[in-house]
């Protein structure tokens, strides 16, 4: 069952001050320091946008970067000049987040006016290495700086950072625990989407799952299948080699230490037991394409193992899972089939995308590198729904409890 959150439709916003947590952390060019990506911002926007022409006095939370991303940990400066131009309406900043300066300028704002605040992780108790450090309980974040000097300068807390859900950061789960909540615009859309996938898809539902993230994919695989969620799943990338290997084929030396090196091997056992459960459900690679001399050259899974990496799966395995992508009602891709970057390996990803942008099938997409991928051969606008989250969509749709979800269920 979706959770049970508050909307913005059930306050009253006119000359109320909100605190508003978005997720706009973007990808930063690695040497002019500027955003690359706007796709996180413009997602945004709806929000900030319901919240101003309700005249309400609106103040952002965000992060970009942090210790554990540091070429991408940065100014939230850039952010609000984009928020402006995108808005089209002025949207102050302040190089500050919860000090007096920070407060002055948040009692001073009018109705409808827009603050962004300064990059939230310049608190060590909003970095990724506190949260796994030192494990506070939701109440316990209410002490935090940031907490304890913001919240009672406020009337509502939205949150519309579906992205950051499987965080566990004050900014996150703690001003539910002292401000009536609410989701915002994103964060209920997000939640509508996927309970289309996970919840009753349309029939037949097919999961594409491939990548190098086979644990992501593990998790989603055995739960859609339980569950009956999918009807099929078509593997690629490192989880369909990994399928192959617990079927009984030999791959060969390079891939076997590719797997083993990476300590991939462990899902061998799960691999074998979910076979044995859903034969007819998961559908494996015929044939698989391996680079040599430069060239792509196609094996027959019949004619493994080989002596290199395999970089992508075969034209008669794109023939077949693009006619079953073709007919499916609902599809949900994570994880592109093939090494996409290199000319040898990028047929199975950009077929299969092709094929996932013209099917007339509910589509939905999620993950950087998947959502990369896409990019790189579609039109983005062609698919249905990219989920701006990557880590918060695989748990969700593995059954994972979401600390964001869990703070903001019913919180008015």
């Amino acid at each position: 069952m979706p959770p049970d959150i508050a909307s913005l439709d059930e306050f009253e916003l006119a000359g109320k001050r909100v605190l508003v947590r978005l997720d706009i952390n973007s990808p930063l060019d690695p040497v002019s320091g500027e955003i690359v990506n706007d796709n996180r911002i413009d997602r945004s926007l709806p929000t900030i946008r319901d919240l101003a022409d309700a005249g309400a006095r609106v103040v952002i939370l965000a992060h970009q970067g942090d210790a554990l991303d540091y070429q991408n940990f940065a100014s939230l400066s850039q952010h609000a000049g984009k928020l402006a131009d995108k808005l089209s309406r002025p949207v102050s900043f302040i190089d500050d987040c919860a000090g007096p300066a920070a407060r002055a300028r948040i009692a001073a704002l009018e109705n409808g006016e827009i603050l962004l605040l300064e990059n939230i992780r310049i608190y060590s108790e909003e970095m990724t290495t506190f949260e796994s450090t030192v494990k506070l309980t939701p109440a316990e974040m209410t002490s935090t700086y940031l907490v304890r000097h913001l919240a009672p300068l406020f009337d509502l807390y939205v949150n519309d950072a579906f992205a950051a859900a499987h965080r566990r950061a004050p900014s996150l789960l703690a001003f539910q625990e002292v401000l009536p909540s609410a989701g915002g615009r994103l964060l209920i859309e997000e939640l509508e989407m996927l309970e289309r996938v996970s919840g009753t898809p349309a029939r037949p539902c097919v999961f594409v799952l491939g990548g190098l993230k086979i644990s992501d994919a593990f998790a989603m695989l055995e739960r859609a299948l339980t569950d009956q969620t999918a009807d099929l799943v078509l593997t690629s990338g490192v989880t369909g080699e990994i399928m192959l290997m617990a079927a009984g084929h030999e791959l060969g030396p390079v891939v076997d230490g590719f797997i083993s090196d990476r300590g991939l091997d462990v899902f061998l056992p799960t691999a074998r037991r979910l076979l044995e459960l859903f034969p007819d459900a998961i559908l494996m690679p015929d044939d698989v394409a391996v680079e040599r001399n430069g060239d792509r050259c196609e094996v027959p899974v019949a004619g493994l193992p080989v002596d290199q990496l395999i970089i992508d799966i075969g034209s008669q395995t794109i023939s077949r899972y693009e006619e079953i992508i073709g007919q499916a009602a609902t599809v949900f891709v994570n994880g592109p089939p093939g090494v996409y970057e290199s000319s040898a390996g990028a047929e199975g990803t950009a077929r299969l995308w092709s094929a996932v942008a013209a099917t007339p099938g509910l589509t939905v997409i999620g993950g950087g590198d998947t959502v990369g991928s896409a990019a790189r051969f579609i039109d983005l606008s062609l698919i249905d729904y990219v989920s701006t989250a990557g880590g918060a969509l695989i748990r969700y749709l593995s059954g994972q409890p979401l600390p964001l979800l869990d703070a903001m269920e019913r919180r008015t």
